[in-house]
């Protein structure tokens, strides 16, 4: 599933970077660390993770408006314990997983879009997918769900040529709890290339 969305975010890429007017299109690198249920459930920082953002620009290029997709994998290894869980116990090392995949429209506001050094603020919303597992000896608990999202966001652009720059951002994913899985919430910081045509 990582290749085919890695592919999808470049084709989405490419295809704007060759056909849109007034946009920027943004991919970058990510690292997640959980907030809430997300750190009870695994409390190590993700590093592995990608982000791909487009806006379209409008008001002579202050605001831009467009969706995000991005994708973060978190992972803990527990000592060996005996863990309960209702009127269940059982012994042996416990492996985490969850994979988060943010689908959001977003929304950015730019300070200065016509110079070099770029600072913006943005906010989303739309929905999160969440994988959960837990792994311990045969068995395995697995938890798939969708949860509603909402995501504020700070950064800045900083341009090194025409149409080209490095983008940083810090974004807090909000995944509200869902009867099937608790929140999946977490703090994104990001770094990587944007395309501004």
């Amino acid at each position: 599933m990582k290749k085919i969305y890695i592919i999808l975010a470049f084709l989405f890429c490419s295809y704007f970077v060759s056909n849109g007017q007034g946009s920027i299109a943004a991919m970058q690198y990510t690292v997640g660390i959980g907030t809430g249920d997300l750190k009870d459930f695994i409390s190590k920082a993700s590093f592995r993770g990608a982000t791909f953002d487009y806006r379209k620009m409008y008001m002579d290029k202050h605001v831009g408006i467009g969706f995000e997709l991005g994708w973060s994998a978190y992972y803990e290894e527990n000592n060996y314990a005996t863990y309960t869980n209702g009127t269940e116990s059982i012994s042996g090392k416990q492996f985490r997983y969850c994979s988060t995949v943010p689908v959001l429209i977003s929304a950015n506001y730019y300070l200065s879009p016509l110079k070099n050094i770029n600072p913006f603020a943005g906010i989303g919303i739309g929905t999160e997918f969440s994988r959960s597992d837990l792994d311990m000896g045969v068995f395995t608990i697995q938890t798939d769900t969708w949860h509603f999202a909402v995501k504020p966001e700070l950064g800045v652009i900083i341009k090194y040529g025409p149409g080209a720059g490095v983008i940083v951002s810090g974004k807090y994913y909000n995944a509200f709890k869902t009867s099937e899985q608790g929140t999946r919430s977490y703090i994104a910081a990001n770094v990587g290339l944007v395309w501004e045509y």
